[in-house]
């Protein structure tokens, strides 16, 4: 889930307003605590604290004592996003020192007497497995099937609120607090989901609300000629969205034959590589011919290039549709013509940023349909590290030598 700077920015400066106070000083930790000697809990777990720009630091504290609302997860996975990334190379957020980490799954392994369902109403209990979506401490009134009143960008979420005496923030520790009461978490059970899809289910939700956002203009439907373009982790996953709501017809587009390879394997039946072509025109027309002769009813755009925003437009019909959701962070302006390539075609254009809740109950019922179909959704995942090895698993991310890059726990 890669973020702009601005909504960030401004989720970041809400956090700091309700949330102050610094821990003391962490002990040494360079391994997994040692459970305690009934089996149970340990007093403390490990947290990968960034402590500067491209460093992780793995630091051991006490684990919070536990309020009625609050529940304690053993952390068993997490995914690295790009904002991770971001956060990792540059602290464009100026969250240091933070625990990072949001796309995360765990078990729960402790709760407070007056946490008995999650946010969708299903019954938990020890044991069993959860993940985390936003957090609306400022807006406690948000519900599953306010749909499209609120997106994650008006809200926190665990893995990027800063450092403050609690200390288990994000995912990328041995232990999270998900705090309840006023504090407004969300999380969901999803036991009956394998450890992968799990990882995968925040990203996923990101595809997941951009297809619903698609289909809010009328043109998406089984029939429709679709190009995805940019195959990375986010365009793989929409080709996926598509191909299980039963749309057939997709090209996808990118300059790496691996991962057209494996879009296809996704459900792509064309495939263009744009470095074979000299110019947009050339490019559009190499589309035009994988779709048989048609430009496309509708398309994505995946990427935060902007020199491939302001391409995609030649790739649609006179009437047909556009999802931009590739910007996730300023990635600088596009030039486009306005009048050929958005008046005169009538291009029906949807912004897609992150999701909301019920994208997330959603997406549960996406990876399961997936998996029947036989999409090779695991595959996503090319690279585990321990926590020991955060700092390789982000180096790895930003070296872009595989797709999914997830930290899984012992």
């Amino acid at each position: 889930m890669d973020m702009n700077n601005v909504n960030i920015e401004e989720i970041v400066k809400q956090v700091l307003s309700g949330m102050t106070g610094k821990g003391a000083a962490p002990a040494a930790a360079s391994a997994p605590a040692a459970p305690a000697a009934n089996g149970g809990i340990p007093k403390t777990a490990r947290v990968a604290m960034m402590t500067e720009k491209k460093h992780f630091e793995l630091q051991e504290y006490p684990i919070p004592e536990l309020g009625d609302d609050d529940i304690l997860v053993k952390v068993e996975g997490c995914g690295v996003c790009g904002t991770d990334a971001h956060e990792y190379k540059n602290d464009p957020f100026g969250l240091i020192p933070v625990v990072l980490g949001h796309e995360g799954t765990g078990e729960i392994v402790a709760m407070g007497k007056n946490v008995t369902v999650d946010t969708a109403g299903k019954a938990v209990k020890v044991g069993d497995k959860v993940v985390t979506c936003m957090i609306f401490k400022d807006d406690p009134e948000i519900t599953m099937f306010d749909l499209n009143k609120k997106n994650v960008g008006g809200a926190d979420v665990y893995g990027l609120l800063p450092d403050d005496d609690v200390k288990f923030n994000g995912w990328f520790a041995d232990y999270i607090l998900i705090r309840g009461g006023n504090f407004g978490s969300t999380f969901f059970n999803v036991s009956d989901l394998d450890l992968d899809s799990r990882i995968l289910i925040e990203p996923c939700a990101v595809l997941v609300h951009a297809v619903e956002r698609a289909k809010t203009t009328g043109i998406l439907k089984f029939n429709s000629r679709v190009v995805v373009q940019g195959c990375g982790p986010i365009g793989l996953i929409c080709i996926a969205v598509l191909r299980t709501m039963g749309v057939e017809n997709i090209c996808a587009v990118d300059g790496n034959e691996q991962r057209l390879e494996f879009a296809k394997r996704m459900g792509a039946n064309t495939t263009v590589n744009f470095m074979n072509y000299q110019g947009v025109e050339a490019l559009a027309a190499a589309v035009e011919e994988a779709q048989c002769g048609h430009l496309a009813d509708f398309a994505f755009q995946c990427t935060g290039n902007p020199k491939a925003h302001a391409n995609i437009y030649k790739f649609i019909r006179n009437g047909g549709g556009l999802c931009e959701l590739g910007f996730f962070i300023n990635g600088g302006d596009a030039v486009i013509n306005p009048h050929f390539d958005l008046c005169s075609k009538e291009i029906n254009l949807v912004g897609s940023w992150v999701y909301n809740l019920r994208d997330y109950a959603t997406t549960f019922d996406f990876l399961k349909r997936a998996k029947a179909i036989g999409l090779p959704m695991s595959e996503l995942i090319t690279h585990k590290f321990p926590l020991e090895q955060i700092n390789e698993a982000l180096e790895t991310n930003l070296a872009m030598t595989g797709l999914k890059i997830a930290i899984v726990n012992e």
